[in-house]
């Protein structure tokens, strides 16, 4: 593929004025919505170039290869762009089953109550302190 070609592809993706665009990761064989972070021109080129989940860190300010300290990698089946051109959905398979940074399967784990609370309503797979063990 030619950098012309590369060049084509990305300037179809409509990128806020921050240079980002939303990507949300969904699980290729269910469906399910496993999280959203923001990917910047290079980590969207990047993820397609190598088949894995990466990210921009906005905290950060860095490239972030999802599962680099987790080990809980995704690996990009297909990349789909929205019809505004702004929104990205990476259909992935997600490695080790955990998506969350709370050691849960999604991020979206919570569920509003018909008293307008936020209720957690996905278990914990694996502590978040022995996922990130720091030295």
């Amino acid at each position: 593929m030619t950098e012309s070609q590369t060049e084509t592809w990305l300037d179809a993706v409509a990128f806020n004025t921050d240079g980002l665009v939303p990507a949300i990761a969904q699980d290729k064989a269910t469906g399910r919505v496993l999280m959203m972070a923001w990917m910047n021109r290079e980590s969207l080129a990047l993820t397609r170039q190598t088949g894995k989940a990466v990210y921009w860190s906005r905290s950060r300010g860095k490239l972030w290869k999802k599962g680099e300290s987790s080990g809980h990698e995704q690996l990009v089946d297909h990349i789909q762009l929205d019809c505004d051109g702004d929104t990205v959905v990476l259909s992935v398979t997600q490695q080790g089953g955990i998506a969350c940074h709370t050691g849960r399967e999604s991020c979206f784990f919570r569920t509003l109550d018909d008293n307008g609370h936020w209720q957690p309503t996905e278990p914990v797979l694996k502590d978040p302190d022995s996922i990130y063990q720091t030295s």
